[in-house]
């Protein structure tokens, strides 16, 4: 999945579940390399990509992480990570979408996600 636009609203098709209203889309190293450090993202969430393994090294609060293929389908879900850990490289992943802790809720691995542009 390939964006043009800087924010996108995710959710979990299978579930009929928000995920994130606005999750920003990480478009250079730098967005990459802090992630959610030090985000008070209430209500939305980070997309990494390309990416099959993450850490929260430097993080003051857990988060949720789910680690999708190229067709968006949740490979891997990590709920309430705690901070200075790493995870497993995941298999087929191509992105991660990183969420404040919870608000992943019922997702599980086979489920598959839809993002829409944020309108402005």
């Amino acid at each position: 999945m390939r964006w043009s636009v800087a924010e996108v609203r995710v959710v979990n098709a299978e579930r009929s579940h928000v995920l994130a209203e606005r999750a920003r889309v990480a478009s250079g190293a730098w967005e990459r390399a802090v992630g959610l450090l030090g985000s008070a993202n209430a209500g939305g969430g980070l997309f990494i990509e390309p990416c099959s393994s993450i850490h929260t090294c430097f993080m003051r609060f857990p988060i949720d992480v789910l680690f999708l293929d190229v067709d968006d389908t949740v490979l891997a879900v990590y709920s309430a990570f705690p901070a200075w850990r790493f995870t497993r490289w995941v298999r087929g992943a191509r992105r991660v979408l990183e969420l404040d802790a919870g608000a992943a809720g019922p997702t599980a691995v086979g489920d598959r996600l839809e993002c829409q542009p944020c309108a402005s």
